[in-house]
C-alpha cells in the first residue's frame, strides 16, 4: 500500500529537532510522499527548501501561500516573492489560502484581499489551489466561483470538515476534498462522516494536517497530542469503513487522484 499525505505542516515548531524521525516513522507506515503546507511567506520558503530533496526515504513537495490568519501580512513584496516560489519545480500548489471567519486573526477585508490575490497568482502560474475555509462557506464559495474560470488546475478544499450540502457545492464547482483525522472524531465529525461516502473516488484526497488533528481512533492512544504523518493510516481506515471499501481500494484511488491533481508522476 502506497500513501501520500497532501497536507503536512512539516515546518511547524512542533517538529523542530525531530523531522527526520517523523519522516522515517511515516515511511514505515507506507507514507511514501508528502506535500508540505506553506502557511505564510517564511514557512513557504522553508517548505520549498525542505522539498528540494528526499529525506528518510520520503519524497517531498510543497505549497506556497499565505493562510488567512496571516492575511494582514500580505503585501506587494509577499506577492512578488510568492510568484517566484511558484516557479520552482517542487512547489505544486498555491496556498494555503482562503477565509477563516472563526478566529478572524486578520480582518475579513484583509483575508478577502489576500485570497483573491492568491487566486490570481494561481491563474498566472497555472497551478492548483490549496484552500482553507472555516465558518465562511457562502462568501468563500462566491469568491471561488467568480475565479473558477481562470483556474486551469482547479482547487482542493484542504481539511474539509463540513457535511453533504457543502461537499455538494464544492464538488459541483469541480473541487477536490481533503479528508483529515476530523473524520475519526465521533464527537464533532458526524457531518463529515455523512459526506465521505458521497465524494467521488477521483476527488477524495487524504491528509493528516499534522501536527494538528490527531485521529481519535488510534489504539493505543498516544501519550502526545502531536499528530504525525504516520497516522494517515488511521484516516484511511476511517474513510474506507465509511465508504464500505477496503483500505487498499481507497489508498489506490487517493494515490491516483492526488498525483493527477498536483500533476505528479504516480510511478
Amino acid at each position: 500500500m502506497r500513501l501520500v499525505d497532501i497536507g503536512v505542516n512539516l515546518m511547524s515548531r512542533q517538529f523542530e529537532g525531530d523531522r527526520d524521525g517523523v519522516l522515517a516513522r511515516a515511511r514505515e507506515r507506507g507514507v511514501e510522499r508528502m506535500i508540505i503546507t506553506g502557511t505564510d511567506l517564511v514557512a513557504s520558503e522553508a517548505a520549498a527548501r525542505a522539498a528540494r530533496g528526499r529525506a528518510a526515504g520520503v519524497e517531498l513537495w510543497c505549497t506556497a501561500g499565505v493562510h488567512p490568519h496571516h492575511a494582514s501580512d500580505f503585501d506587494d513584496a509577499t506577492e512578488a516573492r510568492l510568484r517566484e516560489l511558484h516557479r520552482e519545480d517542487q512547489v505544486v500548489a498555491v496556498g494555503e489560502c482562503g477565509l477563516d471567519y472563526n478566529r478572524n486573526f486578520s480582518p475579513r477585508e484583509a483575508q478577502l484581499a489576500a485570497f483573491e490575490a492568491q487566486l490570481s497568482l494561481a491563474a498566472e502560474a497555472g497551478l492548483p489551489v490549496f484552500l482553507h475555509q472555516r465558518d465562511a462557506h457562502e462568501e468563500f464559495l462566491a469568491v471561488l466561483q467568480n475565479a473558477w474560470p481562470s483556474l486551469p488546475r482547479g482547487a482542493v478544499v484542504h481539511c474539509f470538515t463540513e457535511g453533504p450540502e457543502a461537499a455538494a457545492d464544492y464538488l459541483e464547482l469541480g473541487c477536490h476534498l481533503g479528508i483529515t483525522g476530523w473524520v475519526c472524531d465521533e464527537r464533532r465529525g458526524g457531518d463529515l462522516r455523512d459526506a465521505v461516502a458521497e465524494i467521488p473516488a477521483d476527488r477524495l484526497l487524504l491528509e493528516t494536517d499534522a501536527p494538528y488533528l490527531l485521529p481519535r481512533n488510534l489504539e493505543p492512544r498516544p501519550s502526545s497530542r502531536r499528530n504525525e504523518p504516520m497516522h494517515l493510516t488511521a484516516v484511511l481506515a476511517a474513510v474506507a469503513a465509511l465508504r464500505g471499501e477496503s483500505p487498499n481500494e481507497v489508498a489506490a484511488a487517493a494515490w491516483a487522484a492526488t498525483h493527477a491533481f498536483f500533476g505528479l508522476d504516480p510511478a
